[in-house]
């Protein structure tokens, strides 16, 4: 981590799109960047029925989110990895054996007495992906009812940095209208629409695009897609 730099806020909720998320943590530790991480509990049967990972909430170990081994061979994943680039879903061996690399510090989603429930715990910003439509009406409707909330409440009155990440089709009306409310509050509501011009040809690809424009706004430099106008190398970790 660069002199100057805070932690970065992740949650992970309970929407479908889990992938996204061990993206996300995989690129941020191999930027450098220490991350708070909080999960809710229907994001444990998101990334048991997505990606075959048995998260415990109570006794988290990192290694069940990234498995230091590649992960298991019944893992769901088989077709994922079948043509993965190096440094994609759980392969540490590229990306997290790195002398730079972050560090997570874990915190239960019942802990009001973590430090990213309070606003003088300074961070460089939050993210929740994905973000489920139960949490995002939480912290629209300022709700704080668990540590997810109360973070995101906290990075809205503090005037920092609040990024979530939807995986909802179609959507609804009040769905809709929160989102607008936490735009006015402050925050980048950044669904999970992947970009095409970028010439995708995996799924790979698809999910680099999302956690690339995720990494731009929080300032993490990457090379994760091509961008418009652009013709550098894609699909590489910073």
């Amino acid at each position: 981590m660069r002199r100057g730099q805070r932690d970065l806020v992740l949650a992970i909720t309970g929407a479908s799109g889990a992938i996204y998320a061990v993206r996300l943590l995989e690129v941020l530790l191999a930027a450098g960047r220490n991350v708070q991480l909080t999960i809710s509990p229907a994001a444990t049967l998101v990334f048991d029925k997505e990606l075959g990972l048995k998260i415990s909430l109570q006794k988290f170990d990192l290694d069940s989110l990234i498995p230091p081994d590649g992960g298991r061979e019944d893992s769901t994943l088989r077709m994922l990895r079948a043509n993965a680039p190096t440094g994609f879903v759980f392969d540490n061996s590229s990306i997290l054996s790195e002398a730079v690399r972050g560090k997570v510090t874990y915190h239960h989603h019942t802990d009001f007495m973590a430090g990213i429930a309070s606003g003088s715990f300074l961070t460089d910003g939050m993210v929740i992906c994905p973000c489920s439509m139960g949490t995002l009406a939480g912290i629209a409707h300022g709700m704080s009812e668990n540590l997810i909330q109360r973070a995101a409440d906290v990075h809205l009155k503090e005037r920092r940095k609040l990024i979530v990440v939807p995986r909802e089709t179609p959507l609804g009306s009040i769905q809709l209208e929160n989102m607008k409310r936490l735009v006015d509050a402050g925050a980048v509501v950044l669904p999970a629409m992947p970009g095409f011009y970028h010439n995708p040809t995996t799924i790979h690809d698809l999910v680099d695009f999302v956690v690339g424009r995720i990494c731009d706004h929080l300032g993490v430099e990457h090379r994760l897609m091509n961008r418009w106008g652009s013709e550098g190398d894609a699909g590489q970790t910073p």
